[in-house]
């Protein structure tokens, strides 16, 4: 994956020592949500209902994945990993991981390698989450079978993810 920088960073930084090994020339930004575009990432055949992930990109680079999601109501998505730290907060909303309820205020931390889920956006609402990963943000599934099958028993039909691209506010450096 690309390293990617927005355009409002700043350029030179000041560096401070802070006592650790650091990049020589590390990055300030700032970024509002409100000029990220949503995209959809992934999609599903409730009935007659099309039901989304859509994300904002706020940070994409080869250390880090910051978004924005929105589920839509009753989305599911399997059981899964990732190659490196995850973590989840839920804004608004609520959202069931592996048969945990998480309403808004609900802080997720899945560290490489450990599993969760399935996830299933609340029916009514749906939720909106702040997600990180700090590394590589691949998600790994881990029960394939099972969420066939618990497609299968809600009539829900698994649909090809949806094209997107790196955000239009991110370039290479």
């Amino acid at each position: 994956m690309a390293r990617h920088v927005p355009p409002n960073a700043e350029n030179p930084v000041q560096v401070v020592d802070t006592g650790r090994p650091t990049r020589p020339s590390p990055r300030f930004s700032i970024i509002h949500e409100s000029d990220v575009p949503w995209q959809e990432v992934r999609a599903q055949q409730h009935g007659d209902r099309r039901v989304s992930v859509h994300e904002k990109f706020l940070e994409w680079s080869g250390d880090r994945m910051v978004v924005l999601g929105h589920y839509d109501p009753g989305m599911i998505i399997e059981r899964h990993g990732h190659r490196s730290d995850h973590l989840v907060y839920v804004l608004e909303g609520s959202v069931d991981i592996g048969g945990r309820h998480c309403p808004s205020g609900t802080l997720i931390v899945l560290e490489e390698g450990a599993a969760f889920g399935p996830l299933v956006a609340d029916g009514d609402e749906g939720c909106i989450m702040f997600e990180t990963w700090l590394d590589d943000p691949l998600p790994v599934p881990a029960d394939e079978d099972g969420f066939r099958s618990l497609l299968a028993e809600h009539g829900v039909e698994q649909l090809p993810h949806p094209p997107f691209d790196a955000p239009d506010h991110l370039e290479d450096q």
